[in-house]
């Protein structure tokens, strides 16, 4: 239950060697760098945005170009890539990468003309298929739509609105020109939208005709070929084919740089590196020959890395506290049966400014609670083995996807406990197949403790005794964050009033008939207990009513204030009854999987029998442990965020982030400190 203690850092340093310095500091990722001094005289800050632009234009060129590599040559991974985590680099490797950057982004720009050339290509298929359409309806004409007749003919090539015959066009030219010249009219096609028609006449009539020919619609084509429309298919056909030829290639050598992902890959970390880098050269004050970096740096890692910078380089290196009342970031550091749930805390909120990390005390309530919710011996044994298989099997697992890992293994073992307690494995599994292919109804997994199906008021009492004492510990972390802030009458008010309210009506409760039989419960307390507690309840009542508005200087308002804090007691009872839900997933997830056997098991034994009930097992099942799993893994977090949280804990901190490598594709390994 630690937030580690963070230090103020400074350094200053000669501005000869600002570029070691800081990808020394960049690969340690120790230090979150803050710009405090302001700029003066002597002291300035350098513009680095052109720099930085060129960087994230690189890394953008490099992004896009591995895009579409992907598409072109995807690379082949395992099922189980998302658990590998990213391969390690050395400092030695980032350093070789800059002599080679160069030749990596020639590379990438030759990718990305040929994408382009490809989409250029794709783009005048298109149109040369669109083109090819329009053409469709002409094919049957056999020398150029320009042809516009002889020496002493006129012709007349282009189209009608419609589906017409010949007799339609002749029938509709006389009625527009009963005088009309002597004309030959053939139609080329005929659809639906339009008729395509070619004519010819003596040009001594030519005038006549196209009258008559646009007066029932007659349009000339937009596009006309200069060669015959046959000719002109070819030549179409033809450029699609050296478009699609051109296409191929293009395609081939793309995947012809498969081989060079990598470095593509790693260019895109590097200039994320560099870019990062120069925003922190941009927050240094500098001058002409010396630079001066501040920042956070935790307290365990300042003397280690204070010594090696000393030893590296000539630099003044100065750590002091940081202001209690300034904006220190915050880091987490837990033993690590805690440090899994971490990642729990960090989605509420990190500690705020007085609080104490959580973790250690949430930890062993989160693994219970999420186990007796789920509470099946047999998922939680998949838990385990899943879990623990992956952990030892993938090394170099990212970091978060460890911790949820271990989370989740420690959720199954807690499963598993809850699971043998309450005779659940895969329901009633055993009992199911013992009976139904054995013929043995006597052999049944019993519970070692009881079975929440045949007794449920018993397990609601068990959640709500739970619920107590999660409830009970966070009025005592509230206590304890107190006590480091030397509060000692706030304890008293905050937290002494209301554990004697509590504690006393519960007692009170327990010495009468009523809540002992509600409860199902074989004792009562005796009357002197009860009075006691009784009590003890009103001396929290009015502690609370004088106490809980204390802020407030009117005493009448002090008092309001006050009342208005005891009926807060009532928000108790709903969260003691929030508990419940520990009773609710459990049974839920024993009922389904006892439905589950049943369904398999109506076909009875035998070969048939048991291929239907393996069947119905493994969906059944496979689909009980993921529902059930979600929903106990959302009322886990909610108990804590909830009820346990909302007794002591706000959050609001902010959380530490150093100038790091914070890279995609890679892990630039850390090096350990010298001296």
């Amino acid at each position: 239950m630690a937030v580690l203690q963070m230090k103020r850092i400074s350094i200053c340093a000669l501005k000869k060697d600002r570029k070691p310095v800081l990808e020394l500091l960049q690969r340690r990722g120790a230090v979150e760098v803050d710009s405090v001094l302001p700029e003066d005289s002597v002291f300035s800050h350098t513009d680095t945005s052109a720099n930085r632009s060129v960087f994230q234009k690189n890394m953008a060129a490099a992004t896009a170009a591995l895009e579409v590599l992907d598409q072109y040559a995807p690379e082949k991974k395992s099922l189980f890539a998302s658990l590998e985590g990213r391969e390690l680099k050395t400092g030695e490797d980032y350093d070789a990468f800059a002599q080679k950057y160069n030749t990596v982004m020639e590379t990438v720009y030759q990718i990305t003309a040929l994408s382009r050339s490809i989409s250029e290509n794709k783009s005048e298929i298109l149109k040369l298929e669109g083109q090819l359409e329009a053409l469709q309806p002409w094919l049957g004409l056999d020398f150029s739509m320009r042809f516009k007749g002889t020496g002493c003919t006129s012709a007349f090539i282009g189209t009608l609105p419609g589906g017409m015959d010949l007799e339609s066009i002749l029938t509709g030219l006389s009625q527009q020109n009963p005088q009309l010249p002597p004309i030959h009219v053939e139609v080329i096609s005929s659809s639906q939208n339009q008729t395509c028609v070619f004519a010819l006449c003596h040009k001594d009539g030519a005038s006549q005709v196209e009258e008559a020919l646009r007066a029932i619609g007659f349009a000339q084509p937009s596009n006309p070929t200069k060669h015959s429309p046959v000719q002109r298919k070819q030549e179409l056909a033809d450029r699609i084919a050296q478009a699609q030829a051109e296409i191929e290639q293009a395609q081939q050598k793309i995947s012809s740089f498969a081989g060079q992902r990598a470095d593509i890959q790693f260019s895109i970390d590097y200039f994320a590196m560099r870019s990062e880098k120069y925003e922190i050269i941009g927050e240094l004050a500098q001058s002409k020959r010396a630079f001066v970096l501040t920042g956070y740096i935790p307290a365990k890692k300042a003397d280690g890395l204070k010594r090696e910078l000393e030893k590296r380089f000539d630099l003044s290196v100065d750590l002091g506290d940081c202001d209690p009342a300034g904006d220190a970031p915050v880091m987490l550091q837990n033993n690590p049966f805690s440090a899994p749930v971490e990642g729990v805390l960090e989605s509420f909120g990190l500690p705020g400014r007085g609080e104490v990390d959580p973790c250690s005390i949430m930890s062993i309530f989160y693994y219970v609670l999420f186990g007796l919710m789920l509470s099946d011996a047999a998922y939680g044994l998949l838990m385990v083995f899943g879990c623990g298989f992956a952990l030892l099997k993938f090394k170099n697992m990212e970091g978060g996807m460890r911790k949820t890992l271990q989370m989740f293994f420690y959720c199954g073992l807690s499963t598993a406990f809850w699971g043998f307690m309450f005779g659940s494995f895969f329901g009633d599994l055993v009992g199911v197949v013992a009976t139904t292919f054995f013929g043995r109804p006597d052999i049944a997994l019993g519970p070692i403790w009881f079975e929440p199906v045949k007794e449920p008021m018993r397990m609601l009492v068990f959640s709500m005794l739970m619920g107590l004492i999660h409830l009970f510990t966070g009025l005592a972390m509230k206590a304890y964050q107190y006590a480091k802030q030397k509060a000692w009458l706030d304890i008293l008010y905050d937290v002494g009033f209301w554990y004697m309210l509590l504690i006393g009506l519960i007692v009170f409760g327990l010495s009468t008939e009523m809540l002992p039989s509600i409860l199902q419960l074989n004792f009562i307390l005796p009357g002197t207990v009860g009075t006691a507690g009784i009590i003890a309840a009103g001396v929290g009542a009015v502690g609370i009513i004088l106490t809980a508005g204390r802020e407030s200087r009117n005493p009448v308002k002090r008092i309001l204030k006050g009342a208005y804090g005891l009926y807060g007691v009532t928000s108790y009872l709903s969260d003691v009854l929030s508990y419940s839900r520990l009773l609710a997933l459990g049974l839920a997830t024993g009922v389904i999987a006892t439905v589950i056997n049943s369904m398999g098991s109506m076909m009875g034994g035998g070969i048939g029998g048991a291929i239907v009930f393996i069947l119905i097992f493994l969906v059944g099942h496979t689909l009980n442990l993921a529902i059930n799993l979600l929903g106990a893994y959302v009322h886990t977090n909610r108990l804590q965020f909830v009820e346990f949280f909302g007794k002591f804990y706000e959050g609001g901190g902010r959380q530490f982030q150093p100038f790091a490598a914070h890279t995609k594709y890679y892990n630039i390994k850390e090096e350990t400190y010298n001296g």
